[in-house]
């Protein structure tokens, strides 16, 4: 699921799950002890990408689907606590977004220090709440903490998908590349973060994520509680088998 590559000092994590590379619980848990080992390897930085034409298509669906509330319960904060040991990982992250970044994708990618994304065939946006779902709170407060505040409600709120230079123009990433060079300009990237000494770089990272663990620390419990609560309701998961039909008839 997750398939590692070294260049000297950067390591490179390629999501390989399916052919939308979807997060479900078994990815998380391998994402999470890939970045537990990393953290103990003397690796500089770190590159995170998508196999094929996707990035991450987001949460699996139809696995939430087909395993109801129970996997619901399990899966929410796996969901949160994978996606923030990768928002808090000490040393430099880039995401080579290599096409679509969609929900949870678009998430995966925001956790990451920098964004660099290929000039063709990809969008990026969250479609949670077109879905029917709400946010979980490290989810949200990620997106809050990089997306610029002049397009953040248009984005949570509206499921509006954008490609790459448009994403560019609205500050969702932060440079475009062909195709072909992608992964090279990545690894750049991170080589010239990696520069910088990595206790300046790790101490400086951890304040400026400083408010947004602050308020996880006071709100998350009883927002994910709620978020639990909608995510697991027949209702909601009516909503998402609706969108699922729809989304499969447009194809």
């Amino acid at each position: 699921m997750i398939e590692r590559e070294d260049r000297d000092s950067i390591a490179i994590l390629r999501i390989e799950h399916g052919k939308a590379n979807t997060m479900d619980m078994e990815l998380l848990e391998e994402t999470s002890r890939e970045l537990a080992k990393l953290q103990h390897e003397p690796v500089k930085a770190l590159v995170m990408t998508g196999s094929g034409r996707v990035f991450s298509a987001g949460v699996d669906l139809y696995r939430l689907l087909e395993g109801g509330a129970e996997y619901v319960r399990a899966f929410l904060p796996r969901l949160n606590s994978t996606l923030l040991e990768l928002y808090r990982f000490p040393r430099p992250v880039i995401a080579a977004v290599n096409g679509h970044a969609i929900a949870g994708g678009f998430i995966l990618a925001c956790c990451c220090d920098r964004r660099v994304m290929v000039r063709d065939g990809g969008k990026v946006g969250l479609t949670e709440l077109p879905v029917g779902v709400p946010f979980p709170s490290v989810p949200l407060e990620v997106v809050r903490s990089v997306v610029p505040s002049r397009i953040l409600r248009d984005l949570v709120c509206g499921g509006r998908l954008f490609l790459a230079d448009e994403a560019l123009q609205a500050g969702l990433i932060d440079e475009i590349v062909d195709a072909e060079g992608l992964l090279d300009r990545a690894i750049e990237v991170a080589e010239e973060l990696a520069r910088i000494p990595s206790g300046a770089f790790g101490l400086t990272k951890q304040w400026i994520q400083e408010p947004v663990l602050r308020r996880l620390e006071r709100s998350a419990p009883a927002h994910d509680a709620e978020v639990l609560r909608a995510w697991s309701d027949p209702e909601t998961h009516a909503a998402i088998r609706r969108y699922v039909e729809a989304t499969l008839k447009a194809k």
